[in-house]
């Protein structure tokens, strides 16, 4: 119930933060947090990395074909880790990718700009 409880306000929260963006890119934040919600548990207690979390990444990876899908991406992956906040372990977000063996071009990171 708990997880059920942080994915649907990690969805509320990017579909939040996209509502002005939503007109610019194809990918929404709420197809985002759909593909990463399996992470989350990983992504804050640790453990192993379920196969539906890398199947979303992998699934995220495919979706973002273009630099305008990327950059939205990679917004709606900030505005979920600030929903998160003290409870994101941030070096397990940044291999996450590398972990399900997915190569993305830019590092996961709350530094990161997302308009390069």
């Amino acid at each position: 119930m708990e997880g059920l409880l942080k994915l649907s306000t990690l969805v509320i929260v990017c579909m939040l933060v996209s509502a002005p963006m939503a007109s610019e890119a194809a990918i929404s934040c709420g197809a985002v947090a759909s593909n990463l919600g399996q992470c989350i548990n990983y992504l804050t207690r640790g453990g192993f990395i379920p196969r539906g979390c890398c199947s979303g990444v992998r699934r995220l990876n495919s979706m973002a074909r273009t630099t305008r899908d990327r950059q939205q991406a990679c917004r709606c992956i900030q505005g979920a880790a600030r929903a998160l906040g003290s409870r994101l372990n941030a070096g397990r977000a940044a291999h996450l990718p590398g972990a399900c063996r997915v190569r993305i071009g830019y590092p996961i990171s709350a530094r990161t700009n997302c308009n390069k």
